[in-house]
Order: C-alpha cells, then sequence, then structure tokens
C-alpha cells in the first residue's frame, strides 16, 4: 500500500476523545482514518446517515437560540401542553 503525509486541522476536543478510543480498540489515528476512507469508498458516500434539518426544525432550532421556545418546568406541564 502506498502512504502519503497528510496535514488536517481537527477539533481539538473531538480529536482527543477520538484518540482516547483508537487506543482502547488498538488502532493508530492513521489506520482509523484509513478504515473511515475504505468506508467512503465502499459506500460511495460517507458511511454513516447525515439529515438535514427539514424547515420545521431550523425554524425550532432558532427559535431555541433567540430565547423564544417555551420552557416547562417538568413533564407534567409539557404533556398539558400537548394535550396529553
Amino acid at each position: 500500500m502506498k502512504t502519503e503525509p497528510t496535514s488536517l486541522r481537527l477539533d481539538a476536543e473531538a480529536k482527543r476523545e477520538a484518540y482516547l478510543i483508537f487506543d482502547q480498540v488498538g488502532l493508530k489515528p492513521a489506520q482509523a482514518m484509513n478504515i473511515f476512507l475504505r468506508q467512503v469508498v465502499l459506500n460511495k458516500g460517507l458511511p454513516f446517515t447525515i439529515n438535514i434539518p427539514n424547515a420545521s426544525t431550523i425554524e425550532a432550532i432558532e427559535e431555541l437560540e433567540r430565547g423564544d421556545a417555551k420552557r416547562f418546568e417538568n413533564t407534567d406541564e409539557f404533556y398539558n401542553d400537548l394535550g396529553i
């Protein structure tokens, strides 16, 4: 197998956490990246589902970010609001 050096900028916390997991399963980071790349090739796309939020979900996220979302003290209040 021919290899070549690669330089990536990664989220520091995600990298740290992932490297701990790689270590637990006995993988070097380069081995884990090669597994990921092989899976991308085999799947002809990402080897996991990524969902793009629909308009309703985007509005709910924006509502939360604005602080306009309904808040409930407990599950009873939540279910009552839903009419359950």
